[in-house]
């Protein structure tokens, strides 16, 4: 495993594990728990065009916007396109935020067993032990197509990008 420095937080650089995805790779499959402790992979979403947005928790004020954006976006986006939230936290606290938002269009789904999929995709902040705050398009044969890794914790992603590579894809 490679450690390597990834985001800011505040003044301090938190570590995050592992290589970053490369735009053009294989995305991995994964294993995440969703919302109602139901195991979700790669494949559940096959034939999909697929945002994977990945915060480091949906309780806090960039997360929750980030999660707020993307669901508006999926519903102009249509049904080809599914928005999949990536967090640490349990599932009934995903499930409890969707409900407080009124989040309908965004699958949340947990990496808190093992943090196998933080591992995977190089987001995996080691010193908190949450997602650094990234976000990936993977078209409908599983190939990352947009890869971002947002270097600073209170930084969002480039949303128009993310927006603009689907477009292309759908």
């Amino acid at each position: 495993m490679v450690t390597r420095p990834g985001m800011m937080v505040g003044a301090k650089e938190h570590h995050v594990q592992n290589e970053m995805l490369q735009v053009g790779a294989k995305a991995p499959d994964f294993v995440l728990v969703d919302n109602r402790w139901q195991d979700k992979t790669l494949a559940d979403y096959r034939s999909k065009v697929k945002i994977i947005s990945c915060v480091p928790s949906l309780d806090t004020e960039i997360c929750s916007a980030q999660t707020r954006h993307f669901n508006e976006d999926a519903v102009r986006l249509g049904e080809q396109v599914m928005v999949l939230a990536v967090s640490a936290d349990l599932p009934p606290t995903q499930r409890r935020w969707c409900a407080a938002e009124g989040i309908e269009r965004v699958v949340t789904l947990s990496c808190s067993r093992g943090m196998r999929f933080a591992d995977d995709y190089g987001v995996h902040d080691t010193d908190w032990g949450v997602c650094q705050r990234a976000v990936f398009v993977v078209d409908a044969d599983d190939v990352v197509r947009l890869a971002e890794y947002v270097p600073s914790i209170g930084q969002e992603v480039n949303f128009e990008a993310v927006l603009n590579t689907v477009r292309d894809l759908i």
